[in-house]
């Protein structure tokens, strides 16, 4: 079972999420866009594409349940990750995973995590927000360790800009989590990675 399958199933357990991008790789030298990708590199494109979808797709539905700004204007920001994972699925002659349709996926673990996120979501308000804080945790702990296994300069840089944008995501769900007088506790990152992360201010470039 490679790496990405284990931590899925990990959150379908635990209902804690534990994506990661790929099978671990290394590589001595940082490769130019010109270089064939490794099966890593092509199956964490493949996933990242998707689950940038299925974070999209769980913000679009809780918008709709909610009818909180914060859900949409986030989830066009991860359309924007989709797009530009896109370009590198065509770049690479790589084939698209991503199907038609909200919440619809081609990876049947995500189809499962997608359900399941819902259901979590659906019951308040809060639970959604501390949803959407859940994914862009993770999300920045996945992606980090996507971009160290990563060999090729342009998909670093692709996933340095994910990263970016999930920081901001996440300093949006927290400001409204706190809104609420509530204190926010990290649900996957460590307490002072959250806290710096909350406490430094938007970062430009990163949607």
């Amino acid at each position: 079972m490679s790496k990405v399958q284990w931590s899925i199933v990990g959150l379908l357990v635990a209902l804690v999420l534990s994506f990661a991008a790929g099978p671990a790789y290394s590589g001595q030298k940082k490769a130019g866009g010109n270089q064939p990708l490794s099966a890593a590199e092509a199956e964490s494109l493949l996933f990242m594409r998707e689950e940038e979808k299925m974070a999209r797709d769980v913000y679009l539905t809780f918008y709709q349940f909610w009818q909180d700004e914060v859900f949409n204007n986030i989830a066009d920001s991860e359309q924007s990750h989709m797009d530009a994972i896109q370009s590198l699925l065509e770049k690479y002659d790589l084939p698209d995973p991503v199907i038609d349709g909200i919440g619809l996926f081609t990876n049947t673990d995500l189809q499962q995590l997608f359900d399941q996120l819902i259901e979590r979501g659906d019951t308040s308000r809060m639970a959604a927000l501390y949803v959407g804080a859940l994914i862009e945790e993770v999300d920045m702990r996945d992606i980090q360790e996507a971009i160290d296994m990563m060999d090729h300069e342009d998909i670093i840089t692709v996933y340095e800009n994910l990263l970016k944008g999930s920081r901001n995501h996440l300093r949006a769900f927290v400001g409204k989590i706190e809104d609420e007088g509530l204190v926010y506790e990290a649900q996957v990152l460590s307490q002072e990675e959250v806290d710096e992360i909350v406490d430094s201010p938007m970062e430009r470039g990163g949607r």
